[in-house]
């Protein structure tokens, strides 16, 4: 089958298998100047994979995504979260799910959630000191943290919460280096022998994890304490046949909220705030824009201010959270882009090398925001948070809590960069974060 797949790289599997661990970026930058729109890796011990990073092709796999397993690509994440998580599970099973899923993503409660997101921003920036340098990916882990604690879980208060807190933390932290994030990508280093091997600490972790959320499902169920939190509100919900998901199902989801929802949105503030104080003319024109609401603006009007939302796209234009869509292995022979590919074929749109295309982005290394102020991007030209079926469930929610972030932060402090100084990507398990998580430092309040 190998002859069949374009452009296939030549050197040996294991050595292409360390560059994507260790640089993801820097893999796809070296193959897309020789190969440019396509080419094919062989990953030893994962198999091939085909990249692509032209907009037409990636319109016509978004179109026919019904043609594709997409769950059964992703089982590299299954340790992590589940079997039964929406990001694994493929045909009418997925759409079900979804569909119980999608209502607290959505419309009105989203605007119930804007003023939650607000207060916990407020409340953690409370805590920094004047003159005194903290690094923002870990103060934005803690505001993104307490929104699924708060908007998903239901947590706020008391022994669980202060529980599961600190667990969160230290489970995610687990592959917070290109090193420590191998043993997702490599099955040998996944055993369990004990809580002194680090497959063993996560796998514990996470089993306690498992057994506070249950207790958390319990309680609300037997207290009939259902609130307005997203936890509630796909308890409550019901399929066609008037079924309910089952408490594997939800913790399943809830972790894969978790991870889709918490390391992302931190890192992409971070990179905003990075580039927002490098560059003082961005600065300006957003406070200017933020100023010109006045004292009694709401979230919502906040959440629809034009340059505001241009900066929150050009940073996750420049600084996408994974390197690669989902993988789509394909059920039956598909032409795509010109190709005829086999049965079996395992395709990923590159969501870098399609965010950096000269093409469509003039100076792709530059951040420039009016770059979104002068064009709508289609939704194959422009794809932070996935498309097609599988789009991110939570990219509205996402969205609101990076601008409000943003915005809480702007309105009540004045911040500086420590250095001054270009940042790197660096692998953090499946996503990419800032290399040493952006130092800054709020000289003064506003």
């Amino acid at each position: 089958m190998l002859s069949q797949l374009p452009n296939c790289i030549t050197s040996p599997s294991w050595w292409q298998l360390i560059g994507w661990i260790a640089d993801p970026i820097g893999f796809q930058q070296k193959y897309s100047q020789e190969y440019e729109d396509i080419f094919s890796m062989r990953l030893s011990g994962l198999g091939s994979y085909v990249i692509l990073s032209h907009p037409q092709a990636i319109q016509e796999i978004f179109s026919q995504d019904s043609k594709f397993d997409i769950g059964r690509g992703n089982k590299l994440a299954e340790p992590l979260i589940g079997r039964n998580s929406l990001m694994l599970i493929d045909g009418a099973r997925h759409r079900r799910e979804r569909k119980l899923l999608m209502p607290p993503f959505h419309g009105e409660k989203l605007q119930t959630y804007a003023q939650q997101i607000c207060l916990i921003t407020e409340q953690i920036a409370s805590q920094w000191q004047i003159n005194q340098p903290f690094v923002a990916r870990s103060a934005m882990q803690k505001v993104s943290l307490e929104v699924i604690l708060q908007i998903v879980f239901g947590l706020s208060e008391g022994e669980r919460y202060q529980l599961i807190l600190p667990l969160l933390t230290s489970w995610l932290d687990m592959t917070d280096s290109p090193l420590r994030s191998s043993m997702l990508f490599l099955p040998f280093l996944q055993q369990d022998w004990g809580k002194w091997t680090p497959w063993g600490q996560m796998k514990s972790r996470q089993s306690y994890i498992y057994e506070l959320l249950q207790a958390e499902i319990e309680e609300k169920r037997t207290k009939n304490n259902h609130q307005g939190d997203v936890l509630s509100l796909m308890m409550a919900a019901r399929d066609e046949n008037g079924q309910a998901m089952t408490d594997d199902e939800l913790k399943d989801e809830l972790l894969t909220i978790l991870f889709a929802g918490h390391e992302t949105t931190a890192t992409t503030l971070a990179w905003a705030f990075y580039q927002i104080h490098r560059n003082s003319d961005v600065l300006l024109k957003l406070q200017q824009e933020l100023d010109s609401l006045g004292e009694n603006s709401n979230p919502m009007q906040i959440a629809q201010l034009p340059y505001l939302s241009a900066v929150c796209q050009e940073t996750l234009r420049m600084y996408p959270v994974l390197p690669v869509l989902f993988p789509r292995i394909t059920k039956s022979s598909i032409n795509i882009a010109g190709y005829q590919f086999p049965p079996n074929t395992t395709l990923m749109p590159s969501i870098y090398l399609l965010h950096y295309r000269e093409d469509l982005y003039p100076n792709p290394q530059q951040f420039n925001p009016e770059r979104f102020l002068g064009r709508q991007y289609s939704p194959w030209e422009f794809i932070p948070f996935g498309g097609g079926s599988r789009r991110c469930l939570g990219y509205a929610l996402a969205q609101l809590e990076i601008k409000l972030v943003l915005a809480t932060v702007l309105s009540n402090y004045q911040l500086t960069l420590v250095e001054n100084k270009p940042i790197k990507l660096q692998r953090r398990g499946f996503t990419l974060a800032p290399n040493g998580g952006v130092r800054m430092m709020a000289i003064k309040k506003r």
